[in-house]
């Protein structure tokens, strides 16, 4: 894992998980690239159909992603935002997926939450309590407890769950695909993504 955070491989969990993402309405599914960097995940859902907003406080990441908002399609959006210290900007708009890696602000998981429509997705994966044992993070508020995502998320239904180590490169992970309640399809998101 070298280069800019856009560079790099988009994880093999939002990977594996992005085609149970369905669209509540026509232009493909919208979706919520959440601290998105560089948008490695940006560019992978906007390849598989998706609309994409792309939000991060590093502006110089998000005009990494010109090529994509520029593009006739216009499969992306960017909005600059500082989530962790002003309002959230996305203020009663709903997605059908959020996707979320690589970054935990506590305080956010009810905005969170009521961003994914009834029946959307919320796709999330960063670094969990053990992580302090082979590198950075290492500091407990940005590492997941043990089941926190599973406590997030109690009243949805869980798609997958995983909680632990990966060791290229060494790293402890807690990870969740869960599904909103609310839709009038409970059975809409198959298995057999992967």
């Amino acid at each position: 894992m070298s280069g800019p955070h856009g560079t790099q491989a988009p994880s093999p969990w939002v990977q594996r998980w992005t085609p149970l993402i369905q669209s509540s309405g026509i232009g493909g599914p919208r979706v919520l690239d959440l601290a998105c960097g560089h948008g490695r995940h940006t560019r992978w859902l906007a390849s598989q159909g998706c609309r994409v907003t792309a939000l991060d406080r590093d502006a110089a990441a998000l005009a990494s992603l010109q090529d994509l908002t520029n593009s006739p399609d216009r499969r992306a959006t960017t909005l600059l935002a500082d989530v962790e210290n002003g309002p959230w900007p996305l203020e009663g708009q709903q997605f059908d997926a959020v996707v979320v890696t690589h970054y935990l602000w506590r305080p956010l998981w009810p905005v969170l939450l009521a961003a994914v429509r009834p029946g959307g997705l919320l796709i999330y994966e960063t670094f969990a309590t053990g992580n302090e044992t082979v590198g950075k993070p290492s500091r407990p508020d940005f590492l997941l407890r043990h089941g926190e995502l599973l406590e997030v998320c109690a009243g949805w239904r869980v798609v997958a769950f995983e909680d632990g180590y990966l060791s290229d490169p060494p790293r402890y992970i807690q990870r969740i695909v869960a599904v909103r309640p609310g839709t009038d399809h409970p059975g809409r998101h198959p298995l057999g993504a992967g």
